[in-house]
């Protein structure tokens, strides 16, 4: 599904058995830059579960140390394909 947004916040949330190998996450989308630094609600926010891995193609990112999570600026929109166990991120950003 292709969604127009400006950023993204994307982050592993805590599974629900230990002994999984896999985890549920979310991608938040965002109508500003830099959300982590405001107190932002994001627009939209999808969560997916048992992903092993996230793909993501063709954008510059930000690593959060803090969070342990992803963030992706200057957005014109963002392709997200769920194809358990991956979830494949394409961002058609301004550079």
């Amino acid at each position: 599904m292709e969604y127009k947004t400006k950023s993204v916040i994307i982050g592993r949330m805590k599974r629900k058995d230990k002994e999984d190998d896999v985890y549920p996450c979310f991608v938040s989308l965002f109508d500003i830059n830099d959300p982590h630094k405001t107190a932002e609600v994001p627009t939209k926010k999808l969560e997916f579960e048992d992903m092993h891995k996230i793909i993501i193609k063709n954008v510059d990112l930000n690593y959060l140390l803090a969070g342990n999570d992803l963030v992706i600026n200057n957005l014109e929109s963002i392709k997200i394909v769920d194809e358990e166990p991956h979830l494949y991120i394409e961002g058609k950003q301004k550079k």
